[in-house]
């Protein structure tokens, strides 16, 4: 079998500092934000503040199941980046990296249209993990799920 042939891309310069509001730690990203999972649903975070983050993403076809109501892995994948890119903000500093460890999301009521907006706390801040209650909300405030996330917290290598 012939290997597939290598297909270059034009990378506009500036598409690697785009971090949709995520924490902005590294010279380079190996994936544009844009074009990542994150940037391909429209992913945005707002805040992160000590042990309170927000984010939000637009409700577009791009996080709908077929039936037209936003796909529960859209709900896990926001409260998942969330809490890790708040974790981010506080343990690169240190010399420390952070990525999802576990995820627990209940789905609570279907969404169509508008915006979900994600508060996420944290409830635990230890050396190798961290956990965070999220709470994913329409535009009427009504709460649309939650979730637990466990983040792992390693040294940078």
């Amino acid at each position: 079998m012939a290997p597939k042939p290598l297909v270059l891309q034009y990378v506009p310069v500036n598409e690697h500092r785009e971090t949709l509001g995520m924490p902005d730690v590294l010279d380079e990203y190996p994936v544009p934000a844009g074009r990542a999972m994150d940037g391909v649903l429209g992913f945005r975070m707002l805040s992160v503040d000590g042990d309170v983050a927000e984010a939000e993403v637009p409700i577009t076809d791009a996080v709908r199941q077929r039936f037209g109501v936003v796909h529960g892995g859209a709900y896990a994948a926001l409260a998942e980046m969330l809490a890790t890119e708040a974790t981010v903000q506080q343990v690169w500093p240190d010399g420390n990296s952070a990525m999802g460890q576990s995820n627990a999301t209940s789905f609570l009521r279907p969404v169509r249209e508008g915006t979900v907006r994600a508060r996420a706390r944290r409830v635990h801040a230890g050396r190798t993990t961290w956990v965070w209650n999220v709470d994913l909300t329409d535009d009427d405030e009504r709460l649309c799920a939650v979730s637990r996330v466990t983040i792992a917290v390693r040294p940078r290598s």
